[in-house]
C-alpha cells in the first residue's frame, strides 16, 4: 500500500484572524480594524485572542487609548502584510493581462497641500506609474496622525521616532497675493495702500513678519476672516475676499494662470514645512521611493516654470 505524502505544512491560523492582526496594527485599535474589515468590536478581539492562544505569545497591550502592538505583534503583522500584498497582487496578475500589478499606497497628506497643489497633479503620476493607486486621507491638524496608520505620510511636523524615513519636500517662502478683480477696485494701488485692502488671516501664520519685510507697520490686522486651511484661505483671494499670505508652491497654479497676482516681491521664509515621512522596511517602499521620487520631480518642475509670476505695483 502507497504511503500517503506527509504534509509538513504547519497548521496555518484563518486567514481573517491575519487580516485582523494586520489592521489593527495599522490603526492601533480594535475598532477601526473592525469599520475596515466590516466586523465587530469583539469579533477582532476573538481572532486576536486566538492568535495569542495559537502562538502562545501576546501580540498587543493596551497603551491608553490605543492598542499597541508588542514587538511579536510588530514583526508578524509586518510579514502578514507582505504576504497579503504578495497574494492580491498575485490575483490580480492572474485576473488581468493588462499591464503591472496594483500597487494601493496609504497617503495622509495636508488638507492644503492636498487641495492646492497635489490633486492636480496626479494625472501625471498616473501617465508615469499607473500601478500606483493612493488612497488620499486629508489631515488638517498641525500634529500628525499615528504614523504606522499610513504608508505615506505629508505633514507639518516630521517624525522622530526609530525606523522611520523623514525628508523635507519644499524649501518656500511666503509672499502676499490677490486677485486681480480685487485690485482693480483700489485705482493706483501701490504697496502702502496695502492696508486699505481686506486682508484675510491664517490662524497659523501673522501677518506681522511679511509687513515688517515689506517696510510697511507690523501691526496685526484686527479686522478679516481668519481660516485654518491655507487651501481654503487662497481659494478666498481667488474669490475677491482679500488679500493673503501664501506659501509661494500652493499659490504657484494660482499665479501661474492669473489667478492671483503678487503683491511687491517681499518673500518671507516658511516656518511650516512639508515632511514626506514613511516607515522604513514597508514591504511596500520601493513604491513609496517612487511616489516620493515624483513628488521631488513636481517640486523641481514648479521652480523650473515658476518664471516671474505677475506682480501687483510695489
Amino acid at each position: 500500500m502507497a504511503s500517503r505524502p506527509v504534509n509538513r505544512r504547519p497548521h496555518l491560523p484563518p486567514l481573517q484572524a491575519l487580516r485582523a492582526l494586520e489592521a489593527a496594527t495599522r490603526y492601533r485599535s480594535f475598532s477601526r480594524a473592525a469599520e475596515e474589515l466590516a466586523l465587530t468590536h469583539s469579533a477582532i478581539s476573538h481572532h486576536i485572542r486566538g492568535l495569542e492562544d495559537h502562538l502562545g505569545t501576546k501580540l498587543f497591550q493596551r497603551t491608553g487609548s490605543l492598542m499597541t502592538p508588542t514587538s511579536a505583534g510588530a514583526r508578524l503583522a509586518e510579514q502578514v502584510r507582505g504576504a497579503l500584498d504578495s497574494i492580491e497582487s498575485a490575483l490580480r496578475e492572474a485576473g488581468s493581462s493588462a499591464g503591472p500589478p496594483v500597487i494601493r499606497l496609504q497617503v495622509s497628506v495636508m488638507a492644503d497641500l492636498a487641495n492646492a497643489w497635489l490633486i492636480r497633479r496626479l494625472p501625471s503620476l498616473h501617465a508615469q506609474a499607473p500601478e500606483l493607486d493612493l488612497h488620499l486621507r486629508l489631515h488638517a491638524e498641525i500634529t500628525p496622525p499615528d504614523p504606522y496608520s499610513v504608508d505615506v505620510g505629508i505633514w507639518h511636523q516630521r517624525i522622530d521616532l526609530p525606523g522611520f524615513a523623514c525628508h523635507n519636500l519644499i524649501e518656500d517662502h511666503v509672499i502676499a497675493v490677490a486677485s486681480p478683480a480685487l485690485l482693480a477696485r483700489y485705482p493706483g494701488f501701490t504697496l502702502p495702500d496695502l492696508p486699505r485692502l481686506p486682508m484675510l488671516r491664517f490662524a497659523l501664520r501673522p501677518w506681522r513678519d511679511w509687513l515688517e519685510s515689506a517696510g510697511l507697520p507690523g501691526a496685526e490686522p484686527e479686522r478679516g476672516p481668519i481660516f485654518q486651511d491655507a487651501g481654503l484661505m487662497l481659494q478666498s483671494a481667488v474669490a475677491g475676499l482679500g488679500v493673503a499670505t501664501a506659501r509661494a508652491q500652493l499659490a504657484h497654479d494660482y499665479l501661474a494662470s492669473g489667478q492671483l497676482v503678487q503683491i511687491g516681491d517681499t518673500k518671507v521664509r516658511s516656518s511650516l514645512h512639508y515632511w514626506v515621512t514613511w516607515r522604513e522596511g514597508n514591504p511596500r517602499e520601493k513604491a513609496i521611493q517612487r511616489f516620493y521620487a515624483w513628488l521631488q520631480e513636481q517640486v523641481v518642475d514648479d521652480a523650473s516654470n515658476c518664471a516671474s509670476p505677475g506682480e501687483a505695483p510695489g
